[in-house]
């Protein structure tokens, strides 16, 4: 039914400014009774991290900051749902407007600024969820004022992990001055260093994810994959929302806006940065690809490169909800169409040349 309506409710939605829709769809999801999905596709269910993904399409970071609506996203399809960023004190990120649609380039721009109610109202969310199916995980970061960041990401840590299939450390919003200064090989060393000790002394046996950006030089990502595997993280989440501007943008003057550019322009960055990712860590440290997944066959593409998971979440505010069912229909497709019975062959056999093309 939600598929259904979406083709109706798009108008008004995108008549309204682009938070206010946003808003109103986490109300909407929020007034949905509890449902399960269908029983997915054998073929692509993943295991990982200690999970049993039962399909690789998860919801990214940034759409259901509070963890108000973990659930009712399971019930559309998602393989998982990763919530947040979360911060330690409450804060009320950028003034708005701060997220802005570009839809004729299928884009979106943001500049939240990480606004989170804060750690103790995410904690106690996820923390009610206990017992219940589907996997969750959550986004970490650092208040914009803190006199010490990387205490934040420890507090975090210790208070999610026991409640989280995973916590992936936010270190690439171009959103929160100086939060990409992080991802400097001493800092990041010493904070994934902190991280994994904070989750061990919780108890908790959630992975550790890193999420980088897809700006980063070369160099830079050496540096960064080195430290990962020197501090033995689970994944590498690849990659957050980029501040380059395309010239092939066609909403010219709303390219101008400041805040991380997500959608489709950033597919073929993100791509590469993927395929390059994996071409330095193989199986070593498992991947998820992110940006500008909105069709079965940039998943695919994904995957090729690389990934063992996917994520979506600014193609929704174009496609609805179904794209979540085209996407897994179309894998699957894929898969018989090869006549292979898992995503795991396909995962990475076609890096080398995608780090080149995407």
């Amino acid at each position: 039914m939600i598929d259904a309506l979406f083709p109706l409710a798009r108008p008004l939605l995108h008549g309204l400014d682009a938070e206010t829709a946003h808003d109103l769809t986490i109300r909407g999801l929020s007034l949905l009774p509890p449902r399960r999905p269908p029983a997915d596709d054998a073929s692509l269910a993943v295991e990982l991290f200690g999970q049993s993904f039962p399909n690789p399409v998860g919801l990214a970071a940034g759409f259901d900051k509070g963890a108000r609506v973990a659930d009712a996203l399971l019930g559309l399809g998602f393989g998982f749902v990763e919530v947040g960023g979360v911060v330690p004190q409450p804060q009320p990120g950028n003034p708005r407007p701060r997220v802005f649609r570009l839809p004729r380039d299928r884009a979106v721009i943001n500049r939240f600024g990480l606004n989170s109610e804060g750690l103790d109202a995410v904690a106690d969310r996820l923390k009610a969820r206990a017992g219940r199916e589907g996997i969750v995980g959550v986004n970490i970061g650092a208040n914009k004022e803190s006199a010490d960041r990387l205490a934040d990401y420890v507090a975090c840590t210790a208070r999610l992990a026991p409640h989280v299939a995973f916590i992936t450390v936010n270190v690439s919003s171009p959103n929160t001055p100086g939060l990409r200064d992080l991802q400097g090989e001493a800092f990041l060393d010493d904070l994934l260093a902190r991280v994994v000790a904070a989750r061990d002394a919780s108890g908790s046996s959630a992975a550790v994810l890193l999420k980088i950006a897809p700006d980063i030089a070369l160099e830079g990502l050496d540096a960064m994959t080195a430290t990962a595997l020197r501090r033995g993280i689970q994944g590498l989440v690849v990659s957050n929302t980029t501040i380059a501007r395309p010239a092939s943008l066609v909403e010219s003057s709303v390219a101008k806006e400041t805040g991380g550019l997500s959608g489709r322009p950033l597919f073929g960055p993100s791509t590469r940065l993927l395929a390059e990712t994996y071409l330095r860590v193989g199986d070593r440290i498992p991947l998820i690809g992110v940006g500008g997944i909105d069709s079965a066959e940039a998943a695919w593409t994904k995957i090729r490169a690389g990934a063992r998971l996917v994520q979506l979440y600014s193609a929704l505010v174009y496609e609805g909800p179904g794209l979540v069912g085209t996407i897994k229909r179309g894998l699957s497709q894929r898969l018989r169409a090869e006549g292979l019975t898992s995503l795991a062959p396909v995962v990475g056999r076609d890096a080398a040349a995608l780090a080149r093309d995407a």
